[in-house]
């Protein structure tokens, strides 16, 4: 069993669906994971050496939504190395934008960058081909809690 916090950057609504659907699924495979809608580092260092999980869609020109600012930039700012923390990212965009996935893969590259260990693939889900994101996140979440030790 893994424990599993699940940290959301939201404008809509849309990846905290995403998010509660993934916690339902991942307490279904006999994990334990928390939803963080308004996260900060407080919440993200309780799972350093556990896992993390963001789902984040994309603002403006590939920026991370208000709601989870804050987190990015606390590990930004006050973490550093953090090679014990295991991660994954769903990233919630448009391709008729510029920048798609923006948000998701700015977090990754944070992550990446501190030496932190993605499990996994990042999924992008694009807006314009899957007006209902929890379609392409659910089989994901469900292969990505079986990679989770």
């Amino acid at each position: 069993m893994a424990v599993i916090g699940i940290f959301v950057g939201t404008m809509y609504g849309n990846s905290l669906l995403v998010a509660e659907e993934a916690e339902a699924i991942l307490a279904g495979m006999g994990h334990k994971a928390t939803v963080y809608e308004d996260p900060d580092l407080a919440d993200w260092e309780k799972y350093l050496g556990q896992y993390a999980l963001v789902v984040t869609s994309t603002t403006g020109q590939g920026d991370l939504p208000d709601s989870i600012v804050p987190l990015y930039q606390g590990i930004k700012d006050k973490l550093g190395y953090q090679p014990e923390m295991r991660y994954g990212i769903i990233a919630l965009g448009d391709s008729t934008y510029a920048n798609f996935c923006g948000g998701g893969k700015l977090f990754d590259a944070l992550l990446q960058e501190q030496s932190a260990q993605r499990v996994g693939e990042m999924l992008m889900i694009d807006a314009s081909e899957h007006p209902e994101p929890e379609g392409e996140s659910n089989p994901w979440v469900e292969q990505w809690g079986t990679l989770l030790k």
